[in-house]
């Protein structure tokens, strides 16, 4: 498969004739006359183009079960999509919603609420106990803290 996609080593666009930006009415198009035009019933006569006939069908139907889906789409366009690997829908979507955000990064930064807020978004309540765990942790340190300089006191009273 070639960076551009294509288990045959072509380019799916270029298997339908379409642009990258094509609507999916117009892969919907482009796909329905090539696969009247290559279908293998069609080429029955002719045993010479028969074989030709039933390999370009076969990349025609691949080309558009990739590009007519919006998921599988998004991710042949940014080289994630592999025809020979089984279809895993959650890292689709894992990839989808990543691919989501990085087109969506704005050029000002979010402020710390903001990111607070995705962090329990993304993490729900065990964020929320997480920071009560921190909290917990840190008055420990101070009461931990605070007898060892109590020590040196009484220390310095022993004398």
């Amino acid at each position: 498969m070639d960076p551009q996609g294509g288990s045959k080593g072509s380019c799916y666009y270029s298997i339908l004739g379409v642009r990258r930006d094509a609507s999916i009415s117009d892969i919907r198009t482009a796909y329905r006359k090539l696969a009247l035009k290559w279908h293998p019933d069609r080429w029955t006569r002719s045993p010479d183009l028969s074989g030709e006939a039933k390999k370009r069908f076969q990349q025609i139907q691949e080309a558009y079960s990739v590009l007519s889906d919006q998921g599988k789409r998004r991710m042949y366009d940014v080289g994630f999509y592999d025809p020979f690997e089984e279809e895993d829908e959650a890292f689709c979507n894992f990839m989808g919603e990543m691919l989501d955000l990085m087109n969506n990064v704005g050029s000002e930064p979010d402020s710390m609420e903001d990111l607070q807020k995705m962090f329990v978004e993304i993490c729900g309540q065990d964020a929320m106990s997480f920071a009560a765990d921190e909290d917990q942790t840190a008055s420990k340190r101070a009461r931990v803290a605070s007898p060892n300089t109590g020590g040196a006191k009484n220390s310095s009273f022993r004398r």
